[in-house]
C-alpha cells in the first residue's frame, strides 16, 4: 500500500520550483490526499486523527498557559488562580488544557481497544504498535507531572504517594525517588522539574507521532476485515473518502469536548485540587486522575507478599507489567487470524477485558479496604490472564470464521445483506464507507 508512483504534479513555475528542491508539498499529498486506504474503514479509525487534533490543542494552549504559571511552591496555586481571573480569555485555556488531558485519554484508549479488537499489532505491523505504546507511556508520564502543577492539595499528595512508590525497587528505588523530587521530599525543586518535563514531553510526543504516522504509510492501513489489500478495487484515495470520515468524526469528539468545557469544567477533576496544598493536612482519600486508576487499583490490588518479593514491590511490579505486557502483544496472540469479527471466542474475551478495564477504573476511586481489595485482586488476574493466557492460548485452540477472499468482497456480502444495491466503491453504511 505504501508504494506506487506519485500522482503530485505541480501546478504553477513556483510549485515545480520548490518541488525539485524540497518536495514537501508532494509528500502532503501522496500521504493525505492520493494515499490508498482500505474501502471498508469504519468510524474506530477516526481516532487516529482525532489524537492528532488533541495534541496540538494540548500544546497550544500549554504554550500560552506556560507563559503566566510561576513553577514556585509559594506561587503556583496564586498564578493559576490569576490565570483564572486576571488572564484574558485565561479560564477557557485552562478549562481547554485540563479537559483536553482527559479528552485525550479517552481517544488513546479507544484507539487502543481498536488495535486489540482488529490485531492492528501483527506483522508487519509489530514496530507501528511499539511505536503506540511509546506514545502512551509519554502522555502517562506528561499527564501525571501535569497534574503536579497546579499545588492543591491532590497534587501535592498525589505526587507524594506515587514517588513513594519508587523506593519499593531494591537498590536504586530511593535514588530514582530523590532524583524525581529534587530532593528528600515534594518541595519547588520538585515543582520546577515537573514543570520543566510537563513542557518538554509533549513535543518527544509528537516527534514519535511522525515515527508513528511514517510506520503506518511504509506499511499500509489495517482495516476491519484484518485481510491485507490485494487490489487497487480494495482502496480508494485518502481524500475525500477518509477526510470527510475524519473530520465528521472529530466535529462530533469535539462537539462532546465542547460540552465538557462549558458547562462541566471541573467534572472530570477533583475538588480537593482547590485547596492549596498543605504538607501537614493529608486528604481523606488520595486519588489520581481518573485515566490512571485502572493501574492504581493494580497498584493496590497486590497486598500479599510473594516469595521474597513484598507487597508494596509487587503492587509496583504489577502496574508497570500492566503497561509493560502492551509492548509485547504481538507475540502473545498466535492466531492467524487478525480481526475479532472472525473470532468469536476472542470476540467474547476482548469485550470482557474492556469491561474489567472499566471496572478496574472504578476499583481505583474506592477506598483500598474490604470487598474492593477482592475485586481488584479478581480484576488484576484476569486483566493479566487475557495476554498472558487467553491470547497464546486462543490462537491455538480456536477455530475463526471464514474469512472473505478480499477487502470487496467483504464489502459486497455486507452491501448485499444489508439490501443495498450499491455497486463496488459507493457504500450502504458508515460501517464500510471508504
Amino acid at each position: 500500500m505504501s508504494g506506487g508512483h506519485s500522482t503530485y504534479t505541480p501546478k504553477s513555475g513556483i510549485g515545480r520550483w520548490i518541488d525539485a528542491r524540497m518536495p514537501l508539498p508532494r509528500l502532503v499529498h501522496d500521504s493525505f490526499v492520493s494515499y490508498p486506504v482500505p474501502r471498508n474503514l469504519n468510524y474506530a479509525y477516526t481516532f487516529g486523527g482525532i489524537l492528532s487534533i488533541m495534541l496540538v490543542a494540548q500544546i497550544l494552549t500549554g504554550v500560552v498557559l506556560a507563559m503566566h504559571y510561576a513553577a514556585d511552591t509559594g506561587l503556583a496555586f496564586e498564578s493559576v488562580e490569576k490565570i483564572m481571573r486576571d488572564v484574558n480569555s485565561g479560564w477557557l485555556l485552562r478549562y481547554l488544557h485540563s479537559n483536553g488531558a482527559s479528552m485525550f485519554f479517552i481517544a488513546v484508549y479507544i484507539h487502543i481497544m481498536r488495535g486489540l479488537y482488529y490485531g492492528s499489532y501483527k506483522a508487519p505491523r509489530e514496530l507501528l504498535w511499539i511505536l503506540g505504546c511509546i506514545i502512551y507511556l509519554l502522555m502517562m508520564a506528561t499527564g501525571f507531572m501535569g497534574y503536579v502543577l497546579p499545588w492543591g492539595q491532590m497534587s501535592f499528595w498525589g505526587a507524594t504517594v506515587i514517588t513513594g512508590f519508587f523506593t519499593a525497587i531494591p537498590l536504586v528505588g530511593t535514588w530514582i525517588q530523590e532524583l524525581l523530587l529534587g530532593g528528600f521530599a515534594v518541595d519547588n525543586p520538585t515543582l520546577n522539574r515537573f514543570f520543566a518535563l510537563h513542557y518538554l514531553l509533549p513535543f518527544m510526543i509528537a516527534g514519535v507521532v511522525v515515527l508513528h504516522v511514517w510506520a503506518l504509510h511504509v506499511v499500509g492501513q489495517t482495516n476491519p476485515t484484518g485481510i491485507e489489500v490485494k487490489s487497487k478495487t480494495d482502496t480508494v484515495p485518502f481524500t475525500p473518502y477518509a477526510t470527510i470520515k475524519d473530520a465528521f468524526g472529530m466535529i462530533v469528539f469535539l462537539a462532546v469536548f465542547a460540552y465538557f468545557v462549558f458547562y462541566i469544567p471541573n467534572y472530570l477533576g477533583h475538588p480537593d485540587n482547590y485547596i492549596v496544598a498543605d504538607s501537614l493536612k493529608t486528604p481523606a482519600h488520595i486519588v489520581p486522575e481518573w485515566y490512571y486508576l485502572p493501574f492504581y487499583a493494580i497498584l493496590r490490588a497486590i497486598t500479599f507478599n510473594i516469595g521474597p518479593i513484598d507487597s508494596k514491590l509487587g503492587g509496583v511490579l504489577a502496574m508497570f507489567g500492566a503497561i509493560a505486557v502492551l509492548f509485547f502483544v504481538p507475540w502473545l496472540d498466535t492466531s492467524k487470524v487478525r480481526s475479532a469479527v472472525y473470532r468469536p471466542w476472542y470476540k467474547l474475551f476482548f469485550w470482557l477485558f474492556v469491561a474489567n478495564a472499566i471496572f478496574l477504573g472504578w476499583l481505583g476511586s474506592r477506598p483500598a479496604e474490604g470487598v474492593y481489595v477482592a475485586l481488584a485482586q479478581i480484576s488484576t488476574f484476569y486483566y493479566f490472564a487475557f495476554f498472558l493466557i487467553i491470547m497464546p492460548v486462543l490462537g491455538i485452540i480456536e477455530t475463526p470464521r471464514r474469512l472473505p477472499n478480499s477487502i470487496t468482497e467483504a464489502v459486497l456480502e455486507k452491501n448485499k445483506s444489508g439490501g443495498a444495491g450499491h455497486p463496488a466503491g459507493a457504500t450502504a453504511s458508515p460501517e464500510t464507507r471508504g
